[in-house]
C-alpha cells in the first residue's frame, strides 16, 4: 500500500504502449501536476489556464527543446484521479518520451506504480473497487463481449446491485443493534418476519449472481473448446478453416497431432479456445499414447467439445458407442459429421434420423461452417448477458458473494433456532462485510496492493 506522503506526490508515466508510433500520451497527476509541467512548457501560463482546455507549446530542458507538444489540463476534481492532472501529447519517439519523463522527474515528479492512476481515483471518490477492476478488463477486452461486461461493470450495473442489497441489510442490522440497548425492556425494532422475507430475497439475488459467473468467466476468458474425434476425422482441418490459416499440420497419415494445438477465434462476439487433440484411438506408439492421454484430460476440463467423425470412415455402432461416452462425460459436445462431399448419401438420412442435431459439414471444402458456428453459439447460452442482467466475471467477487451467501444462510439458521440478537447481528454484520469487500466499502492495504498491481503502469 502507498505510504500517506507518496499519496500526495505527483506521479507521472506514459499512459500509450512502449514502442515508436505516431504519438505518445504522458500522463502526470497530483497537486504540483500543472506546476511541474509548467517549469518545462513554453507557450501559455499553464497555471492560468482553465480545466479541459489544450496547448500547444514545446517542451524544453533548459533552452534545448526536446519536442512540439500538446498539453491537456484537467483541473482538480475535474480529472480521472480527481487531483490535478495533466497528458503531454508527444511525437512517438522512444528517445523523447524518455527525455520528457526523465525532465518531469528532475523537477519534482515520481515515476507512478502500476496502476496507481487508477487507485488514486478508487482513494479519491471516484468510483467504487468494483468499477476501478473493470477499468482492466476494459484495457483488456478482446471481444464484444468481453468488453460490454467490462463496460456495465465500469458504468455501475454491478456495484448498483450490491449497494442496493447492502442498504437494505444494513437498516435491519441497525435496528437489531439498537435492540441490543433495550434489553430489558423487551422491545422489537426489527421484525423477525420481515428480516426473514428480505434475507431469502437478498439470497435469491445472491445465487444469481453466483450463477452467471460461470457465464462471466466465459465471456471474459474465453470458451475452452476441444475438438476431439478419431485420428483422420480431419480435426486439424477443421481447426485450419475456423482460423482461416494453416495453424496445424495436416496429413493423411493417422496420428499426426501428438499434442494438441491452441488458438483463439472470435465467434459472434465470443472468444473461444479452440484445442485441436491428438486422435481418440489404441496406440502403441508411446509419445501418441501421451498425446491421447492428454486429450483425455483436455475433455473432462473442456466447457465444449466439438466429437468429428468422418462419415466416409465411421459407422453408426462407433457413433452410438462415442456418444455415449460424451454423454457420460458431462460437458456440452456438438456432433459434427465431416467430410459431406464424399459420403454416403443413405448414411446421411440414417444419421441424421437418429440425431437431428448433427451438424454435416465438409471441413476440406469450408462448407456449412457457419451452420457449425451457429450451432456452438446456442450451446454457450449469451441470452442472459444479452437482455441486460447483471454478470459476475471477477473471480475476487465471485468469492465474496459465495462468503455472503453462507452468512445469509447462517443468519437464516439464526432466526430457525430463535438465537439472542447479539449473535444475530454477528451473522449480519459478517454479511454486510463480504458484501462490503466487492465495492471496496471494507478493504484491506494488502488487497488494495494485490488488485492494482496487475494494473500496467500509467493506468
Amino acid at each position: 500500500m502507498f505510504s500517506l506522503h507518496e499519496k500526495e506526490d505527483t506521479i507521472v508515466a506514459l499512459a500509450t504502449p512502449q514502442g515508436v508510433g505516431a504519438i505518445a500520451v504522458i500522463r502526470l497527476s497530483g497537486k504540483d501536476a500543472i506546476r511541474i509541467c509548467n517549469q518545462v512548457f513554453k507557450g501559455k501560463d499553464l497555471e492560468k489556464q482553465d480545466s479541459h482546455t489544450i496547448h500547444f507549446g514545446t517542451i524544453r530542458d533548459g533552452e534545448r527543446i526536446i519536442d512540439e507538444v500538446l498539453v491537456s489540463l484537467f483541473v482538480a476534481p475535474k480529472s480521472f484521479t480527481k487531483e490535478n492532472a495533466v497528458e503531454i501529447s508527444t511525437h512517438g519517439s522512444s528517445y523523447i518520451v524518455n527525455q520528457v519523463i526523465k525532465l518531469l522527474v528532475r523537477n519534482g515528479a515520481r515515476p507512478a506504480k502500476p496502476g496507481e492512476f487508477t487507485q488514486r481515483a478508487f482513494l479519491n471518490g471516484q468510483f467504487d473497487l468494483a468499477q476501478a477492476e473493470a477499468v482492466a478488463d476494459l484495457i483488456h477486452a478482446d471481444s464484444e463481449t468481453s468488453h460490454q461486461a467490462a463496460l456495465n461493470q465500469m458504468r455501475g450495473g454491478f456495484s448498483g446491485e450490491i449497494s442496493k442489497l447492502r442498504a437494505e441489510l444494513i437498516h435491519f442490522a441497525s435496528m437489531i443493534e439498537l435492540e441490543l440497548d433495550f434489553t430489558e425492556e423487551d422491545v422489537e425494532f426489527a421484525s423477525r418476519d420481515d428480516l426473514r422475507i428480505l434475507v431469502e430475497k437478498l439470497l435469491r439475488v445472491v445465487e444469481q449472481l453466483i450463477s452467471s459467473f460461470d457465464l462471466g468467466n466465459v465471456i471474459k476468458n474465453g470458451v475452452p473448446t476441444v475438438i476431439a474425434g478419431k485420428p483422420n476425422a480431419g480435426k486439424s482441418t477443421l481447426l485450419n478453416a475456423l482460423l482461416n490459416e494453416e495453424k496445424a499440420i495436416v496429413s493423411e497419415i493417422a496420428g499426426t497431432t501428438r499434442d494438441f494445438i491452441e488458438d483463439e477465434i472470435n465467434i459472434g462476439g465470443v472468444i473461444f479456445r479452440f484445442i485441436d487433440t491428438a486422435g481418440l484411438r489404441e496406440t502403441t506408439d508411446v509419445i501418441e499414447s501421451i498425446g491421447v492421454s492428454r486429450t483425455h484430460e483436455k475433455m473432462k476440463t473442456a466447457s465444449l467439445i466439438l466429437y468429428l467423425f468422418d462419415l466416409t470412415d465411421t459407422n453408426m455402432e462407433e457413433i452410438n458407442q462415442d456418444v455415449e461416452k460424451l454423454e457420460n462425460l458431462g460437458v456440452p459436445f456438438v456432433k459434427v459429421a465431416n467430410k459431406t462431399d464424399k459420403a454416403n448419401d443413405q448414411f446421411i438420412n440414417d444419421l441424421n434420423r437418429k440425431y437431428p442435431d448433427t451438424v454435416f459439414i465438409s471441413a476440406g471444402q469450408k462448407e456449412n461452417l457457419d451452420a457449425l458456428k451457429n450451432r456452438i453459439l446456442e450451446l454457450v447460452n449469451l441470452d442472459k448477458f444479452r437482455t441486460g442482467n447483471t454478470i459476475v466475471t471477477n473471480i475476487r467477487h465471485y468469492d465474496s458473494l459465495v462468503k455472503t451467501r453462507q452468512s445469509l444462510l447462517d443468519v437464516l439458521e439464526g432466526l430457525d433456532n430463535e438465537i439472542t440478537n447479539d449473535f444475530l447481528a454477528m451473522d449480519i454484520r459478517r454479511s454486510l462485510h463480504y458484501l462490503g469487500e466487492i465495492t471496496g466499502e471494507i478493504t484491506t492495504d494488502d488487497l488494495l496492493d494485490n488488485i492494482f498491481s496487475k494494473f500496467c503502469i500509467g493506468k
